[in-house]
């Protein structure tokens, strides 16, 4: 008897919509942030890490170099087409003539049929947003917005530094252009309870959105988030809280829109604290009996 999916995974979206498999290149594109570079603040969000969140990725002499390189390593082994994606920091934070240069030394190889873009909401435009329609003749193309919460004093508190205003208009502008818009979630902010995840998820489906990223709150190394967890300010969820949010929030979220995670991925060698987080199976096993055993889907609590 075949399992039932509970939610619409990412793997499966990509191999429908593509043939096959499909993976994807994370690019350090040497950007940074409006609430790092003093623009609009300083010391990025309070749970962003020195780099990030890019951590993983190993920066080369060039973005040519670093696709390149994953070409030349074993896991351009695993499939035949990739999407390259610009994942840490701001990805649309610069000038749209340096933008296009950097997304086009990242385009250097014939396996890659997409790209996909990190960015804030305040840093999407109309002229960056035609940039990147210029490229779905060839390519598939989608932006990440981070959104973490609809609450406004949460927003602050973690020194987002932008509005859900700015997250709706910069949505309108992509959704103008038929470009697919995946956002970001937190699960577990400072102060946040249930109640603000459902009106987070109420926001959320206000809006015409092809993906969703739900991420765990964790605490790194030398971030605002963890002075105020070393000073009993901060209490991560237990992973059993975090199974009950996440089903919350699958169960009410629409159901056309893909689950293209259900945790973040905390660096090893940084984190502080959850424990839990740094065992992405558990998160991913538990979540899915969780679901099971509760006969819990996505999109069953859905209302438009």
């Amino acid at each position: 008897m075949e399992e039932v999916e509970r939610y619409k995974h990412l793997n499966k979206y990509l191999k429908e919509n593509f043939g096959e498999r499909t993976l994807k290149i994370c690019i350090d594109g040497g950007f940074t942030c409006p609430n790092r570079d003093g623009s609009k603040g300083f010391g990025g969000c309070i749970f962003c890490s020195e780099k990030g969140s890019g951590e993983h990725i190993k920066i080369a002499d060039s973005i040519t170099k670093q696709v390149k390189n994953y070409f030349k390593s074993y896991k351009a082994e695993r499939a035949n087409k990739f999407i390259v994606y610009f994942q840490n920091f701001t990805n649309t934070y610069d000038t749209v003539e340096n933008l296009k240069l950097k997304y086009d030394s990242a385009l250097v190889d014939t396996r890659i049929i997409g790209l996909q873009i990190g960015t804030r909401p305040d840093c999407i435009n109309e002229s960056v947003v035609k940039l990147l329609k210029s490229y779905t003749n060839k390519y598939y193309v989608c932006v990440e917005l981070g959104l973490q919460t609809s609450n406004e004093e949460t927003g602050k508190l973690i020194n987002r530094c932008y509005s859900n205003e700015d997250f709706t208009k910069a949505v309108a502008l992509l959704n103008k252009y038929n470009i697919d818009v995946v956002s970001h979630i937190m699960v577990g902010l400072p102060n946040e309870t249930m109640e603000d995840i459902k009106q987070t998820i109420n926001f959320i489906n206000a809006h015409n959105i092809q993906g969703l990223k739900i991420h765990s709150c964790y605490v790194v190394k030398n971030t605002g988030l963890e002075k105020m967890y070393r000073e009993g300010k901060y209490v991560p969820l237990e992973l059993d809280e975090y199974f009950k949010y996440c089903a919350y929030i699958l169960t009410h979220i629409n159901p056309n829109i893909v689950i293209h995670r259900i945790s973040g991925d905390a660096p090893k060698d940084l984190l502080v604290a959850p424990d839990w987080n740094s065992h992405k199976k558990w998160i991913m096993n538990g979540l899915d009996k969780y679901l099971k055993e509760n006969n819990l889907y996505q999109g069953m609590y859905f209302e438009k």
